[in-house]
C-alpha cells in the first residue's frame, strides 16, 4: 500500500492506494477525482514544469516560463536541459510558446510573464 496527498483541490484527501489482482483500490477520497489522481499517480505520475529561461535584457535577465500542460515525471530533467539551453532574444507576452511541443511531450514552454512589460518597466524599449 501507498500513502498519497491529493492535490487536486483543496480538500487535501489522504490517500491510500493498493493493487490486487491488476485493480487499483484508493482510499479516503472524498471525491471521484482523487480516485483517478491516485491511480495515474501509480501509472504514470506527471508534472507541470515552472522554471526560467535567460535573456539578453540586463534589466531582466530571466523570464519566468512553464509548460503548457503536465509531462511525464521522467521527461522532467531533459526538458529541463532544454530549458537551460534556451536565450531570449526578443520581447514576447505572457503565454507566448517560447519552445513547441518540447522533446515530443505535446507540451509547449510558454512565458509566465509580460517581458514587454517588465523592459517598459525598467524604462527599455524592447
Amino acid at each position: 500500500m501507498r500513502e498519497l496527498t491529493c492535490i487536486l483541490c483543496p480538500s487535501g484527501c489522504q490517500l491510500q492506494i493498493s493493487k490486487s489482482n491488476g485493480e487499483w483500490t484508493v482510499n479516503g477520497n472524498l471525491c471521484p477525482r482523487g480516485e483517478v489522481y491516485a491511480v495515474d499517480e501509480m501509472i504514470n505520475p506527471k508534472r507541470i514544469v515552472c522554471s526560467t529561461i535567460k535573456t539578453i535584457y540586463p534589466a531582466v535577465p530571466r523570464l519566468p516560463v512553464k509548460t503548457s500542460q503536465k509531462i511525464p515525471k521522467e521527461d522532467i530533467f531533459p526538458v529541463m536541459k532544454v530549458i537551460n539551453q534556451v536565450r531570449l532574444d526578443h520581447p514576447v507576452r505572457r503565454g507566448e510558446v517560447i519552445v513547441a511541443k518540447v522533446l515530443g511531450t505535446g507540451a509547449d514552454i510558454v512565458a509566465t510573464a509580460d517581458l514587454y512589460y517588465l523592459l517598459e518597466e525598467e524604462g527599455i524599449n524592447g
